[in-house]
């Protein structure tokens, strides 16, 4: 298993430096269990008012031909490498309250938050989560039979992290380059727009 650990700034948990979203995954397909566990994290995100307006749809590879449907959804250049993952996952927000339905500007947040918690969780269990924004959103809502109310908003790989020989050269490249982010004094501001606080 390839590791690509966060070279930080400042101190952070251990969970935080270690995952990333590789392409290169194992043929081992995770336990039903431990799939449970990552949407079990994923319940347990905060949302506005407490909607958790975030939904799944899995398919494994112990049912190819389920795999192969959600598979073929994904744009080609993600179906290149994600045709070697063992489970698929599509994240869909529920874009109103269930309380009084009205629009949840925040729904797409919450899902986003609901799938770091699936993220940190694999990590800490030795897996790992690679969310997509290349898939089609027209072939998911025709396929699953989605609700007008509910959007498809990301596509997840999940498994256990491969070794990028098993890439295509290009995607092999890619894996190995270092992590990059920006530094912390160019998004966090004092005071007034542009004025870092890190200064």
């Amino acid at each position: 298993m390839m590791e690509k650990r966060a070279k930080t700034e400042y101190p952070i948990h251990e969970l935080l430096c270690s995952r990333w979203s590789p392409r290169a995954f194992t043929k081992q397909i995770p336990s039903k269990d431990q799939l449970l566990s990552l949407f079990e994290a994923a319940r347990w995100a905060p949302s506005c008012y407490n909607d958790q307006p975030w939904f799944f749809i899995i398919a494994t590879k112990e049912n190819i031909k389920e795999f192969e449907v959600m598979l073929s959804c994904l744009v080609e250049q993600n179906q290149v490498w994600a045709q070697h993952v063992p489970v698929l996952v599509i994240g869909i927000a529920r874009t109103v309250f269930a309380l009084n339905g009205k629009i949840n500007h925040y729904a797409f947040h919450d899902l986003g938050m609901a799938i770091q918690n699936m993220a940190l969780q694999a990590t800490a269990m030795g897996l790992a989560v690679h969310p997509m924004a290349g898939f089609s959103k027209s072939c998911i809502r025709k396929t699953y039979n989605i609700p007008e109310e509910y959007d498809p908003m990301t596509a997840i790989a999940i498994g256990y992290p491969g070794t990028p020989d098993e890439l295509p050269e290009l995607l092999k490249q890619e894996e190995l380059e270092p992590r990059e982010r920006k530094r912390v004094r160019e998004f966090v501001f004092t005071r007034a727009w542009g004025k870092k606080f890190t200064d």
